[in-house]
């Protein structure tokens, strides 16, 4: 059987200086529901007292974040070429 965090071990990422996602905190602010807290699969967003943080360093770039937002709270476009995750086959 497939153990997902052993898949999600191979993985390389290159992080890029820019970020490519991005979040509007004014409609952040007003979202009480807050499903990006859970629809990243790498759980990326996290919330700090009442504010939404989002690393994009271990992003897995499926683009969730982007359509799942029902605020469009969340700007997400691919890293710039050379960076971002690299995937590997073991």
């Amino acid at each position: 059987m497939v153990n997902i965090q052993e898949k999600l071990n191979l993985l390389v990422f290159r992080v890029d200086e820019k970020a490519h996602i991005t979040l509007d905190k004014n409609k952040c602010a007003v979202c009480r529901e807050r499903p990006c807290l859970f629809f990243c699969p790498a759980g990326l967003f996290t919330l700090s007292g009442e504010e939404v943080l989002h690393s994009y360093e271990g992003c897995l770039e499926c683009g969730t974040c982007s359509l799942a937002c029902e605020q469009k709270a969340v700007s997400w476009h691919y890293p710039r070429g050379g960076y971002g995750v690299l995937y590997r086959q073991s």
